[in-house]
């Protein structure tokens, strides 16, 4: 009982400190305000957002899980919680200048996406026992990737050539988990509901991750006008964020809390 009590205060007390610690960071920014015609700027709020109470609705409901999959809810919430976090600082930097975030939303990316290669590793070791070169890979081909297309974006190496590493990184998380051992490893040891789960995260990271270099084609390599290019990367790049983070998080709470009400 006192157990049990305290796995919820600690999970209400994480969810509260998260928002605090939101709270304070949405009005620490600029004192810009934003038009109603800024729709980048409006979608970096609407993000924030809905990255906030994801946040908050994932550390609250550890309390429903059994202990194998609270780890799993936790990095869920701390995805988001980064997320929103950096989300704040880049709405400012776009509604202050009218500049592309770049360094900031690398930033989330280079914490938030191995740890969303983390919950592949985490999900089938909720279940089985997993080699840790799972680990490894998955998270060598996050650092190819987001490495390859920071220094595109940056200016540090021509937009193309950082195109194609990018890709590389993630073709090769593709190939992980569709050939690779965690494929193998939850087509043979994962029950029917792990095994749905982790082929809907599969076709997050092949549809959903499609939108980033759909976004960063249409922001460097198709000579269009910088700026209507930079709103169309900023909205391409927001709307994958939300999509991505948040729907990973929800097929996670939504196996472990079915796989919990089994035992």
């Amino acid at each position: 009982m006192f157990k049990d009590l305290k796995l919820s205060l600690t999970n209400k007390l994480l969810a509260v400190t998260s928002f605090l610690t939101l709270s304070s960071t949405a009005f620490a920014g600029s004192d810009s305000v934003l038009q109603s015609s800024d729709f980048v700027g409006i979608s970096f709020w609407l993000i924030s957002m809905a990255l906030i109470a994801s946040t908050a609705f994932f550390f609250l409901e550890r309390d429903r899980v059994a202990g194998k999959w609270k780890t799993s809810l936790t990095v869920s919430g701390l995805v988001t919680l980064v997320a929103a976090v950096h989300y704040f600082y880049m709405r400012d930097v776009w509604v202050s200048t009218g500049s592309t975030p770049t360094v900031y939303r690398y930033i989330d990316w280079l914490i938030t996406v191995p740890l969303l290669m983390i919950e592949f590793y985490l999900i089938l070791a909720a279940i089985a026992k997993v080699p840790v070169g799972v680990f490894w890979r998955l998270m060598i081909g996050t650092l190819v990737m987001l490495v390859g297309g920071y220094v595109g974006e940056a200016g540090y190496v021509d937009v193309m050539p950082a195109f194609i590493i990018g890709m590389i990184g993630w073709i090769y998380i593709l190939w992980e988990i569709f050939a690779g051992e965690a494929s193998k490893i939850n087509a043979g040891k994962a029950p029917k509901n792990v095994q749905s789960a982790f082929s809907l995260m599969r076709w997050i990271v092949t549809i959903g991750w499609a939108i980033y270099p759909i976004g960063y084609y249409v922001g460097y390599l198709t000579g269009s006008d910088p700026a209507d290019s930079m709103k169309a990367l900023n909205i391409v790049y927001n709307l994958a964020d939300v999509l991505n983070k948040i729907a990973f998080g929800v097929i996670i709470w939504s196996v472990a809390v079915s796989e919990s009400e089994k035992a």
